[in-house]
């Protein structure tokens, strides 16, 4: 039976374009990169051209070769302009003046998060760069890129897109400047903004422009955003007031998002089953816009509601959340809610020019793409290797330079998109949806086929069948009307919602036919698994440890008390205990020795430093000493970023009046940070001084000791030019020198979305 995502009939097909006239080139074996590969290819110049801050790497896995071959495929002659020299607008007219638009994005991640650590310290390397070289893009690239873009060709439009497009499309808190920023669109004065993966955006776009209609007229398209002078919003649309949290209307009602569907319904006297619109809600004013007063609360009696597809929420301007920390919080909270491509509203929010206000008006998101559609994508002409002018005797595979990021996925495949988790730290939900988007399996196999016979230096081994989570691959709601309806931020928080399907006989089966093809040895998991999921079906756990676990299997428990994991909406340590003795019992039955690989955040919103102890103690019960520890990095648009600034829980409900809002203990300042990885990192002599003085400070002197049931002990070792020596030094002064080296390295890459790999972590015995 497949659960994959069918598109609505208003989702015209990816594949139901007439072709622009250039389709008669054919496809190219690589987007080119410079004048002599255009004329190769017989081309005078390009439709679009494509800057991106990574190397261009031709591969389904980076964002910058899956546009430019979806465009490829409608007809359109794509070019693309890979980590530019910024410094001149000259790289930028390398390709010569598009036809249509140039198309932006910083990479496959947010440019400052790709070049700073979460303690604001810059990286010292870059995965998606040659050699893994730092250095070769700016920061803000997408604002920068614009910029010069706009010096080359100043009449060629400028369409940004790509997760940092998504993550800032909107006024939002950056952490590294520690203030809210205007919409990227605003900075950047891009003319449009595509969000999402954005395939479906991209192509009505490239189109409508190629049928020389007018870039103004752009308004309508789904999954864009764009600025409109005040007054002068698409017209047909009933707005909604938003703009203050006291009032907010039928639009920002409480979701408890700790109760299902069914019981939210119960509440209402309801049931989870779709009803037909009631007849007060009538048709939007033919008017320009019609201002619609919501009044608090259903219950204040009948009023007339507008379809959504004709209705457009008036958020708290930019100007009022840069300095109201509740008026933030109730923004990201409607963002939140607006996000079903099912039931969103289109939004809108103002920014005063100087006297001269504009509205950033952001359309709902994109319908997700159909099984066929994924199909379609992923079955494109990709070349599946780096362009050949990173090429370099002394490099990788192919005899190019290594690029981390290609290493790392050269013989992986991905099945699937979007996750369902609503992870409040995690930005999967805000880019990719909570819809799954599943592949078929006959594309996968294929898929799996093309990189035996075609990628040099395959050995046999998949190192992946994933995605943004291993095992929610045609998982989703049961019910099409129920799906449309749901504006919960999690199917699986605080319980595994009563209507998602959580079959995994078509994945075990998957895995079954994959390891089967001839010259495929091995087939092993890479990605992160949803352990609360597994655990519905032990058939799964079986197969997966038996066949495809390479003797360490990474999960993401993230904390072990409940106040962290309920801002985090993330299930109890409970799941993860169901889960290692299904995983420890499959291990046993299939006679081998493999070990969880549990990743923890320190420094979360809503962590005391109380839980960050419970959370050591329980890391030395179990015998897990972390390496590289993950300390919450601040993204833009997430749920628990607008806790870390504003110090409300936009989970709950919001108010102005203290006794009714609840706060959150927000993690800041340096020292306070510093013992948060500390307690992760209990083993480690050198944060020995600094726990001391800590578990002193909370009255838990009794955890310092040399017993088996202490968290760190009473002495210190010697610290002499360098040699840590055994010796025992009995100090607890906070002063006490840093203790050299000597601590085990784990290897095992860390999976939290829109972070780099950086390190992992090791179970003690494990080797």
């Amino acid at each position: 039976m497949s659960h994959a995502f069918v598109a609505p009939p208003a989702a015209k097909p990816l594949t139901s374009w007439k072709p622009f006239w250039a389709k008669r080139f054919g496809p190219a074996p690589f987007l080119p990169t410079c004048r002599a590969e255009m004329e190769a290819l017989g081309w005078d110049c390009c439709d679009i051209v494509i800057v991106t801050g990574d190397a261009y790497i031709d591969h389904p896995s980076f964002g910058m070769a899956v546009i430019g071959r979806v465009l490829e495929a409608q007809g359109f002659r794509v070019g693309i302009v890979a980590q530019p020299d910024w410094s001149s607008a000259e790289p930028f007219m390398a390709l010569g003046r598009p036809n249509l638009f140039f198309g932006v994005a910083a990479g496959n991640m947010d440019s400052m998060i790709n070049r700073y650590t979460a303690d604001r310290k810059i990286r010292s390397d870059d995965a998606y760069t040659p050699g893994g070289e730092a250095g070769k893009r700016p920061d803000r690239a997408t604002l920068v890129y614009t910029q010069r873009c706009k010096e080359a060709f100043a009449d060629v439009p400028v369409v940004i897109g790509g997760i940092e497009a998504s993550l800032r499309r909107i006024a939002h808190y950056d952490y590294w400047q520690d203030k809210v920023r205007r919409s990227i669109l605003v900075d950047s004065k891009a003319d449009l903004l595509v969000y999402g993966n954005a395939e479906r955006a991209i192509v009505e776009v490239a189109h409508r422009l190629a049928r020389r209609e007018p870039l103004a007229t752009l308004t309508d398209i789904r999954g864009t955003a764009f600025m409109v002078r005040h007054g002068h919003e698409p017209a047909g649309f009933a707005e909604i007031d938003s703009s203050e949290v006291d009032r907010p209307g039928r639009i920002d009602e409480h979701i408890h998002p700790y109760l299902t569907t069914a019981e939210v319904a119960a509440g209402q006297g309801a049931d989870c089953v779709r009803q037909p619109a009631p007849a007060s809600e009538a048709p939007a004013s033919e008017a320009h816009v019609a201002v619609v007063a919501m009044p608090p609360s259903r219950k204040t009696g009948a009023f007339a509601l507008p379809p959504r597809d004709e209705t457009v929420i008036r958020l708290p301007a930019y100007e009022q959340v840069r300095s109201d920390p509740v008026l933030y919080a109730h923004a990201n909270r409607v963002l939140h809610l607006e996000t079903n491509p099912g039931n969103a509203r289109a939004l809108v929010q103002r920014y005063d020019f100087h006297g001269a206000p504009r509205d950033l008006w952001i359309n709902p998101p994109p319908i997700p793409l159909s099984t066929p559609e994924m199909d379609h994508v992923f079955g494109l002409p990709y070349a599946r290797n780096p362009h050949p002018r990173y090429a370099d005797e002394r490099g990788g595979h192919d005899g190019a330079t290594k690029i981390p990021a290609w290493e790392m996925i050269r013989t992986s495949v991905n099945i699937m998109r979007g996750c369902f988790g609503g992870c409040t730290f995690c930005s999967i939900t805000e880019h990719e949806g909570r819809i799954i988007q599943s592949r078929s399996e006959a594309s996968i196999l294929k898929e799996i086929e093309d990189m035996r016979d075609r990628v040099k230096g395959f050995t046999g081994v998949v190192s992946d069948l994933g995605g943004p989570t291993a095992n929610m691959w045609r998982l989703g709601c049961k019910s099409r009307e129920i799906e449309a309806a749901c504006r919960k931020p999690s199917c699986v928080y605080p319980g595994i919602c009563q209507n998602l399907h959580t079959d995994h006989a078509p994945l075990v089966r998957l895995y079954r036919k994959a390891r089967a093809l001839p010259g495929v040895k091995k087939v092993l998991i890479g990605s992160g698994l949803r352990y609360d999921l597994a655990v519905t079906s032990p058939e799964y756990v079986r197969e997966l440890v038996a066949h495809h676990v390479g003797g360490y299997l990474k999960i993401a428990p993230e904390h072990t008390e409940a106040g962290p994991l309920a801002k985090m909406m993330k299930p109890g340590i409970g799941a993860y205990d169901r889960f290692k003795q299904l995983f420890d019992e499959a291990s046993a039955a299939a006679g081998k020795q493999q070990f969880l690989v549990p990743y923890f955040i320190a420094a979360h919103p809503g962590t005391s430093d109380e839980d960050m102890m419970n959370l050591a103690l329980w890391l030395k019960r179990n015998g897990f000493k972390a390496d590289q520890v993950q300390t919450f990095y601040p993204s833009p648009m997430a749920s628990a970023t607008a806790m870390y600034h504003t110090g409300l829980n936009p989970l709950r409900g919001l108010s102005r009046d203290p006794e009714r809002a609840e706060r959150v203990d927000i993690v800041r300042g340096e020292r306070r940070r510093r013992l948060h990885k500390a307690f992760l990192r209990w083993h480690d002599p050198a944060n020995w001084p600094l726990l001391r003085e800590a578990l002193k400070a909370m009255g838990r002197a009794d955890l310092i000791g040399n017993g088996k049931h202490h968290l760190i002990p009473a002495w210190q070792p010697i610290v002499d030019d360098g040699y840590c020596s055994a010796r025992r030094k009995n100090s607890t002064a906070p002063g006490d020198k840093r203790v050299a080296g000597a601590v085990r390295r784990g290897t095992v890459l860390t999976q939290h979305t829109g972070l780099p790999p950086r390190g992992g972590v090791k179970r003690r015995g494990a080797g």
